[in-house]
């Protein structure tokens, strides 16, 4: 066999023992690279726990099933601004993998497309932060966090940090004032460099330790997702444990979760803490339940009354609806709560929300819980309002809501 013939095969070797030693890597940069591009990610994100590795909270050995209730059909239309858009062309548009609707705790509309199902888990990225809010609550019920002190008094690698002497409250209020771009169409903002990480490898916690202060805590609402991954730490500090096991313990089991509930992670074994957790919509729905119930499960005291009250009410200037805020000359029709979304309305509904326009929306009004897992791709193409229509997703939303 000639010299060169066997080269060629020794190097075939070589690449083929490289391609598969790091394969892992290379999905996790190929998803990473595409996402807010455009890339259709439905088939992504429901799949994440075979492209990146996750923690496991168990499904609950007692699941919690709910009732099924008389279905309901959606509304053809709905307005918004003087404008009246098709329900169903919207769905279709922002690629809905799940829409799910409860009325008192009822199912009263359940539909699946794409790569969803009720037993398929889903990516929901930041809907995420309010399971970490909801969780850091208990904590602060069972008396290992008082949200009046800095997160530095418990997590002391952020001394030195942006985060030195803030208080944990501003943390949970997006009002830390760490210099931040959440900014998903700019490849070098800082939201983008974090997510990076679970692609290249690397440390959220170091990432998180070397941001910088640019606003007084407590003075400006401004969304950083790296807030959300300095709560993931100090849950972990306050109680000695992982966000997974704590969050398994304290929310999956006792809300009787149907199936397995996975979080991506770092190289460190840190949880993505911010936009990492995978559920499936019936288990998603299963937190609003809880708001809506203001706490309480089955008789059971989950988090305290007090705290979802706290959580869901902008209780500063700052964290008001249309307040304008000094880094840009828009303003949000959302105020602020800990990591959830509150609308301007009369009736009090709030929302968790996550990128690619997923939710969990609650109106304690007429006692509704809608979740809506999607994988809209053109979201964030740039910062036009036409890529996110959060705001028509929440429009739909009181449209059924109208119903009851």
């Amino acid at each position: 066999m000639k010299k060169s013939t066997i080269i060629g095969i020794s190097a075939c070797v070589i690449l083929a023992i490289v391609y598969i030693k790091y394969k892992p890597n290379y999905d996790r940069l190929t998803f990473m690279t595409t996402v807010f591009t455009g890339v259709e990610q439905y088939e992504n994100f429901s799949r994440i726990k075979d492209i990146f590795p996750v923690t496991t909270m168990k499904a609950s050995s007692t699941p919690y099933e709910m009732k099924e209730g008389s279905k309901i059909s959606l509304p053809e239309s709905f307005s918004f601004k003087g404008k009246e858009f098709n329900v169903d062309d919207f769905l279709t548009y922002t690629d809905t993998g799940a829409l799910l609707v409860l009325h008192k705790g009822e199912v009263v509309f359940e539909r699946y497309s794409l790569s969803g199902g009720r037993d398929v888990n889903w990516l929901s990225m930041s809907v995420a932060k309010s399971f970490i809010a909801t969780a850091i609550g208990i904590a602060v019920d069972e008396g290992l966090i008082d949200i009046q002190k800095p997160i530095t008094d418990y997590v002391p690698s952020l001394i030195g940090s942006g985060y030195e002497n803030v208080r944990i409250k501003d943390v949970l209020q997006m009002s830390s004032g760490i210099e931040w771009r959440e900014d998903y169409a700019d490849p070098e903002s800082e939201v983008i460099q974090l997510g990076r990480i679970m692609a290249v490898g690397g440390s959220m916690d170091e990432f998180i330790g070397k941001l910088k202060r640019k606003y007084e805590p407590g003075t400006v609402n401004h969304y950083v997702s790296g807030d959300t991954q300095a709560l993931g730490m100090l849950l972990t500090a306050a109680t000695s444990t992982s966000i997974t096991d704590y969050v398994e313990q304290k929310i999956w089991t006792p809300l009787g979760m149907e199936t397995n509930g996975y979080w991506m992670k770092d190289d460190q074994d840190m949880e993505m803490a911010f936009a990492g957790l995978n559920a499936t919509a019936r288990d998603y729905a299963k937190l609003g339940e809880l708001y809506r119930l203001k706490g309480n499960w089955q008789g059971k005291q989950i988090v305290s009354a007090q705290w979802v009250h706290d959580a869901i009410t902008p209780d500063a200037p700052h964290l008001q609806a249309y307040v304008k805020k000094p880094y840009t000359d828009e303003s949000s029709s959302f105020g602020y709560g800990y990591q959830w979304w509150i609308p301007e309305s009369t009736e009090g509904d709030y929302s968790a929300i996550g990128v690619y326009n997923q939710f969990i929306y609650v109106n304690p009004t007429r006692d509704i819980v809608i979740v809506k897992l999607s994988a809209f791709s053109d979201y964030s193409l740039t910062n036009e309002p036409k890529y996110f229509l959060e705001e028509e997703t929440i429009e739909i939303f009181r449209e059924i809501s109208k119903q009851f």
